[in-house]
């Protein structure tokens, strides 16, 4: 049986650099149906942005190919995969420590996976090489905190 979800969205596009900031831009907009935080959207912009421009530094280098996003939203979470059909990646673990990058002349940090994991609340990567890698990155909504921030919010003004 097919797991049901509130809504979902599906978006390819050629790996340029140009389009990083539609891919972003577009996500968060989705994204924006949960109602989330400044904070909020803002990491989901930054994952997406690290996992789009991973597609187009490592997976394709110097060739165009096809990125897919397909997103969905669920009892207040978001889950964004993210996949490529380039290279791969030899070693998952190896590429996703601090500082790791097999591009240090085109001045990479190597942080990629580091702050998709420090954004998001979950991220798992899948690669085999030759096919190529899909990322999925998870965050929650958090409504709970909204509900007390207004209410104290709603204090502070009544008792000005």
């Amino acid at each position: 049986m097919k797991e049901q979800f509130e809504n979902e969205m599906k978006l390819e596009f050629l790996s340029k650099a140009t389009n990083e900031a539609f891919a972003r831009i577009t996500v968060a907009a989705f994204a924006s149906q949960l109602d989330p935080t400044i904070e909020e959207l803002a990491d989901i912009k930054t994952a997406v942005s690290e996992a789009v421009t991973n597609c187009i530094i490592h997976a394709y280098e110097n060739k165009q190919g096809i990125i897919q996003i397909n997103s969905k939203l669920k009892d207040n979470q978001i889950s964004i995969e993210i996949s490529d059909n380039g290279k791969g990646i030899e070693n998952v673990d190896i590429a996703k420590e601090p500082l790791y990058t097999t591009k240090p002349n085109l001045e990479r940090s190597g942080m990629g996976f580091t702050i998709m994991e420090s954004f998001m609340d979950s991220m798992k990567v899948e690669s085999i090489v030759g096919l190529g890698t899909k990322v999925t990155l998870v965050k929650s909504i958090k409504k709970e905190e909204k509900l007390e921030d207004d209410i104290s919010n709603n204090l502070i003004i009544k008792e000005s």
